[in-house]
C-alpha cells in the first residue's frame, strides 16, 4: 500500500514537473515566434522593443507589454501599445496565428505625410478588442524608402489576409499638423466612437458601423484665423473590400485596367459643421452605393508625389498642367452607383438672411463622367426675395476630360476653338420650377422648365439641339422697351418655346423642327424650315472652312403658321399712339402700306399677289390663322437668296412656290 501511495505522489511529481517544463517550452517558443516578428522590423532599418512576453499554458493567453515599433523608412512610422493580449491562442499551425480574443491598449501610431514631412499624424486609441482572429505570422517586407502610401498598401494587404468575426475600439483620436507656420499652418483633431467591424474573412469586411465623429480643425487661409468644427453621426458601411483597396496601392496593379468594387453601400448622417467666422452648415444624411476603382487609371503613387507641401511656391504651368492631368487620370478610375445627399441647410450668423436650403443633389459615376447630377429643392434668399429651384441638372457631364482642358488654359487664355472643346463634356441641362423676384418689383420671375439638349457632335460643335423653355415674367413699367406693353394692359409676360434642330449626315439634310412659340396673350406660332446639300464642313471650328462649306447649302421647304390672339391688335394701337390718329385709320394706314410693298415686290407674281392678300387678311380680321409655305422650284443656294432678298425680293420669291391661306 505504501509502495502504491510513493507511486501515486511519484507520478503527481513528475506529471508536474513535465507541466511546467512544458509550460516552460512553450514560452520560449512563443518568445522566441515574438522576437523573429521583431527582428525583422530591426533587419530592415528600424527599432523594436518590448517588455515582459508571458504565456499561460493553461489558459492559452499571450501577454505582451511596452511594444514600441518604428520602421526604417523615410519618414518613419512609429507603432506604441502599453499591452497586447492573446487569449486561446492556438499556434498548431506555425505559418498562422489564431487566437479567440486579442485585445491591445493604449495603441498610438506616428506617420508622417510628405516626402519633405509637411504633415503629422496620430491616432491613439485606448482600446481595441479582435474576437476569432487568424493572420499570417510574417511580415512582408517593408522597403527603407517607404512612403505613407506604402504603409497603407502594406496595412492593407496584411488586413486583407486576416480574418476576425469582430474588431471594435470604442474610442479612436487622430490628430494632424501642418509642418508649416503662419497662413499655411492647419491643425485639428478627430475622434470616432464606437467603431465596430464585423465579420472579417477572405479580404472583405461584412461591414463597418460607427456611432459618430466629432473633429476640431484650425487654418489661417488668407491670414485670418478660422475654426472648423463638426460632428458626423451613424456611419455605416457594408460589402468593404479591403482586397480591392489595397489593388490602388500595389505597383504590381499599375497595369491592371481591371474594375474592382472596393464597397457595396455608406451611410452616415446627420452631417454638422460650423466655421467661425463663415457658414453653418447640416446635412440630414449621405449615402452612397457600388463604388469602383481601377488601379492602372488612378496611379495615385505620382499624383501624390506631385502635390506640393504647405508653404512651397506656386507650380508653374508645366507642373499645373501635369497635376490636373493627374488628377483627371484619378477620376478617370473612380466609379460610383449611386450618391446621394439630403436635407442640406447653410447659414451665416454674421448675416443671418443668408441662407441656403437643399432637399437632395443626387449624381451617378463612371470612370471621370457624371452621368446625371440632380439638385433638387433650392431655397435661398436673394437680395430683393425669395428665390427657389424645383430642379437644376445637368444630364451629363465629362469632369475627367474637362480637367484635362483645363490643364491646357494654365499658361494662357483658351482660343475660342479651346473653348468650343468644352460643349462635348456636357449634354445638356434642365431647370424646373423657378421662382425669384424681379428686380424691385415685388413680383417673381417663374420658369417652369428650362431645358437645354446638344449631342450629335462633329468635331466639337453639336448638330443636333432641343430647347423647350416655359417661362413668366412680370414687366416693369420703368423700362421705356416695355412701357408700350403695360400701357396695353400687359402687366405679365408667359413664353411657351419648343426649338429642334437636327442634320442628318446621310442625306446631308438640316431641319428646324420642331420650331413652336406661344407668347400668351399676344400670339403663338409655330414654323418648319430645312436646308439640304449641308456638307459635314459647315460645322467646322475654322471660319473659314464654315464659310465654304456655307456655300453650298441649298434652301428646303419652309412652313409658318401664326394664330393672333392679341398681337396684331397691339401693333395697330402702338401704330395709332405714335401716329396720334385712331384705330380704324391706323389698320387702314397699315393695310395700305402692305398693299404698296406687295405690288412692288409681287409685280406680277400671282404667288406673290396671293401672300400680300393672306397678310392683309390677317391684320384685317383679328384672331386669325396665317399659313405660308414656301417650296423651291428647284435647287437655290441659300447664300445667294439671302443676298437676293436684300437687292431683289421680287426675283427671290420667284424661286419659290408660294401657298399663303387664312383661317379662323
Amino acid at each position: 500500500m505504501k509502495k502504491i501511495l510513493l507511486g501515486l505522489i511519484a507520478v503527481v511529481v513528475i506529471a508536474i514537473g513535465g507541466f511546467f517544463g512544458f509550460d516552460l517550452y512553450t514560452q520560449r517558443r512563443i518568445t522566441s515566434a515574438v522576437e523573429a516578428v521583431f527582428d525583422q522590423v530591426r533587419a530592415e532599418g528600424g527599432t523594436a522593443s518590448h517588455g515582459r512576453i508571458s504565456f499561460d499554458l493553461m489558459q492559452r493567453t499571450l501577454t505582451i507589454g511596452d511594444i514600441a515599433v518604428e520602421t526604417g523608412t523615410q519618414p518613419p512610422f512609429r507603432l506604441k501599445a502599453a499591452t497586447v493580449m492573446a487569449y486561446g491562442v492556438d499556434r498548431s499551425d506555425t505559418s498562422r496565428f489564431s487566437a479567440a480574443s486579442l485585445e491591445a491598449r493604449d495603441v498610438e501610431i506616428d506617420a508622417t505625410m510628405g516626402d519633405r514631412q509637411a504633415v503629422a499624424l496620430n491616432y491613439k486609441v485606448p482600446q481595441v478588442t479582435v474576437k476569432d482572429f487568424t493572420g499570417p505570422t510574417g511580415v512582408r517586407q517593408l522597403r527603407k524608402s517607404a512612403s505613407l502610401f506604402d504603409l497603407y498598401g502594406f496595412g492593407l494587404a496584411y488586413l486583407a489576409g486576416v480574418s476576425a468575426s469582430s474588431i471594435t475600439a470604442p474610442r479612436l483620436t487622430g490628430t494632424v499638423k501642418t509642418a508649416t507656420t503662419g497662413a499655411d499652418s492647419m491643425s485639428g483633431e478627430y475622434t470616432y466612437s464606437n467603431v465596430v467591424l464585423d465579420n472579417i474573412k477572405g479580404g472583405k469586411i461584412a461591414s463597418s458601423k460607427t456611432d459618430g465623429a466629432v473633429f476640431t480643425f484650425n487654418s489661417q487661409p488668407g491670414g485670418k484665423p478660422l475654426k472648423t468644427t463638426g460632428e458626423l453621426s451613424n456611419i455605416v458601411a457594408t460589402d468593404i473590400d479591403v482586397g480591392a483597396m489595397a489593388a490602388i496601392f500595389d505597383p504590381a496593379k499599375a497595369n491592371d485596367d481591371r474594375d474592382y468594387r472596393v464597397q457595396g453601400h455608406v451611410s452616415a448622417g446627420p452631417y454638422i459643421i460650423n466655421a467661425t467666422p463663415g457658414l453653418n452648415t447640416r446635412i440630414d444624411g449621405v449615402t452612397i452605393d457600388d463604388v469602383r476603382i481601377n488601379p492602372s487609371r488612378m496611379q495615385l503613387p505620382s499624383l501624390l508625389a506631385m502635390i506640393p507641401p504647405p508653404g512651397s511656391p506656386p507650380p508653374s504651368p508645366a507642373q499645373a498642367r501635369e497635376l490636373l492631368d493627374n488628377i483627371a487620370g484619378l477620376y478617370a478610375g473612380f466609379s460610383i452607383g449611386n450618391a446621394e445627399m439630403h436635407g442640406l441647410s447653410m447659414e451665416a450668423p454674421q448675416a443671418p438672411q443668408t441662407q441656403l436650403k437643399l432637399s437632395s443633389m443626387r449624381f451617378n459615376f463612371e470612370r471621370g463622367k457624371i452621368g446625371e447630377l440632380a439638385v433638387e429643392g433650392i431655397d435661398a434668399h436673394a437680395p430683393n426675395g425669395p428665390f427657389k429651384v424645383g430642379r437644376f441638372a445637368l444630364k451629363a457631364l465629362d469632369v475627367a476630360s474637362f480637367l484635362r482642358l483645363s490643364s491646357q488654359f494654365a499658361a494662357q487664355k483658351p482660343s475660342a476653338e479651346q473653348t468650343l472643346a468644352l460643349f462635348p463634356l456636357i449634354e445638356g441641362v434642365e431647370i424646373k420650377g423657378v421662382t425669384a423676384p424681379y428686380k424691385a418689383t415685388g413680383k417673381p420671375v417663374n420658369i417652369d422648365v428650362l431645358s437645354l439638349d446638344w449631342g450629335q457632335f462633329v468635331g466639337t460643335i453639336p448638330s443636333k439641339l432641343r430647347l423647350i423653355a416655359k417661362m413668366a415674367a412680370p414687366l416693369d413699367a420703368t423700362d421705356p422697351q416695355q412701357q408700350a406693353l403695360v400701357a396695353a394692359g400687359i402687366d405679365r409676360m408667359a413664353v411657351d418655346a419648343d426649338l429642334g434642330a437636327a442634320w442628318t449626315e446621310t442625306s446631308r439634310s438640316f431641319a428646324l423642327e420642331p420650331v413652336k412659340l406661344d407668347v400668351a396673350g399676344l400670339l403663338n406660332a409655330s414654323a418648319k424650315l430645312t436646308l439640304g446639300n449641308v456638307p459635314r464642313e459647315a460645322f467646322s471650328v475654322s471660319a473659314a472652312e464654315a464659310m465654304g462649306a456655307a456655300a453650298q447649302i441649298e434652301a428646303g421647304a419652309t412652313e409658318l403658321v401664326v394664330h393672333d390672339l392679341g398681337v396684331i391688335d397691339f401693333a395697330v394701337a402702338q401704330f395709332a399712339r405714335t401716329q396720334n390718329v385712331g384705330r380704324d385709320e391706323a389698320r387702314r394706314a397699315i393695310l395700305d402700306s402692305i398693299k404698296a410693298q406687295g405690288d412692288a415686290i409681287g409685280g406680277g407674281n400671282p404667288d406673290a399677289t396671293a401672300l400680300v392678300t393672306a397678310i392683309s387678311q390677317f391684320i384685317e380680321t383679328p384672331g386669325q390663322t396665317l399659313v405660308i409655305k414656301l417650296t423651291p422650284r428647284a435647287k437655290a443656294p441659300a447664300l445667294q437668296l439671302m443676298q437676293l432678298l436684300k437687292t431683289d425680293p421680287q426675283s427671290a420669291l420667284a424661286q419659290f412656290k408660294i401657298e399663303a391661306s387664312t383661317g379662323l
